[in-house]
């Protein structure tokens, strides 16, 4: 369940952005229209409708802007613009290009959805955007063959990215286009607590036992496909409230908890971070290193490990036959935690996923 209180006004992400300002830059670039507002795909389903700040064309190409709203829950691209120029390009094949321009960071670490050298487009922002510009093709351009180029900009990108976190994953010159849900729907701590104490109460009125944390909605989406059996009332975001999560199973009298995450999370879990939010929780990669070391791994990757960017560029720095038993070792201390938080009568497993729905570790010992 979701902590999202009815009081708090909804936004929407920078690949929201972006994909409003494309769409509007190619409808103008089509037929001349200057559109004030768009509707656009959401990345999952569902479409949003975003006002658009101003759109200005030019003999080859098309600029719109749009402010980015974050809501009652503003991040540090709030109030901000984000650009995009569409050109269009004869040819007998067809094709969407989408680059970052300036404002647009460039990945310069592995370990982020990104591959180094590209653009700090996420992938489902990336995908929204090539969505949008399908549409507005289908409808305006049906038989138009060619290539759409589409390059996003953020004006003020490089003084945003100064206050967040940017640097220090590799990400340069600029903020990252995000949004996997396309909509930033605003929550606070205690909102969120209350919605966790709230959901394990409910699932306990329901007659369960055995609860399912997961840290986000992706997480929960790959854990309801892989076990399709499970009661959705037993599933409960539980975002980055490791230790306040446990206590609550506790409390409400919980006696089986699996944990939907990724490596990230998992890691964290592992080092007993009560609170896993990268703001507030930076991994320890010396100690992270230094569990390396206890597996038997290779000395050199071990001090590789001491500079790594992200969890998940450590696994996958660790080679493929030795990557169970690193997911068993954090899997251990990451329950040892749990176990701290709530105590030895709760059982405690584990559900590991990397971005595409793959599971890292074996199954649960319990089915949901």
């Amino acid at each position: 369940m979701s902590a999202r209180t009815e009081n708090l006004r909804e936004g929407f992400t920078t690949g929201s952005s972006a994909t409003a300002a494309a769409m509007a830059a190619l409808r103008c670039l089509l037929d001349g229209t200057v559109l004030h507002e768009v509707s656009i795909p959401l990345p999952v389903k569902g479409t949003l409708n975003i006002p658009v700040e101003r759109v200005d064309i030019s003999a080859s190409s098309a600029r719109a802007a749009v402010i980015k709203d974050g809501g009652d829950d503003p991040d540090a691209t709030h109030g901000y613009e984000i650009h995009a120029v569409v050109e269009l390009h004869d040819g007998r094949d067809f094709s969407v290009q989408v680059e970052g321009g300036k404002g647009v960071g460039r990945v310069t670490l592995p370990g982020l959805p990104v591959p180094v050298g590209e653009a700090a487009i996420n992938p489902a922002p990336r995908r929204q955007i090539i969505s949008g510009i399908l549409q507005v093709l289908a409808e305006f351009a049906p038989g138009f063959r060619g290539t759409v180029s589409v390059r996003i900009e953020v004006p003020c990108g490089e003084e945003i990215a100064a206050k967040t976190m940017n640097s220090r994953l590799g990400i340069l010159g600029g903020i990252s286009i995000l949004g996997t849900q396309g909509i930033v729907r605003p929550y606070s701590n205690a909102s969120w607590k209350a919605s966790i104490a709230q959901s394990l109460s409910v699932l306990r009125a329901a007659g369960y036992t055995e609860a399912v944390f997961t840290t986000g909605r992706r997480s929960e989406r790959f854990y309801l496909d892989r076990f399709s059996g499970t009661d959705p009332v037993q599933v409960v975001q539980a975002a980055d409230f490791f230790r306040f999560s446990m206590l609550q199973a506790r409390a409400k009298r919980v006696k089986r908890v699996c944990w939907a995450v990724f490596i990230g999370k998992l890691v964290k879990h592992a080092q007993g971070f009560p609170y896993t939010h990268a703001k507030d929780w930076d991994v320890d990669f010396m100690l992270l290193s230094d569990w390396c070391a206890d597996l038997g791994l290779p000395p050199e990757l071990v001090l590789e490990v001491r500079t790594a960017n992200t969890a998940r560029q450590v696994y996958e720095m660790i080679p493929e036959a030795e990557r169970s038993g690193f997911i068993e070792m954090l899997l251990s201390k990451a329950r040892m935690n749990a176990k701290a938080f709530a105590g030895n009568n709760l059982q405690v497993e584990y559900c590991v996923f990397d971005f595409e729905g793959n599971q890292l570790n074996r199954s649960p010992e319990f089915g949901f």
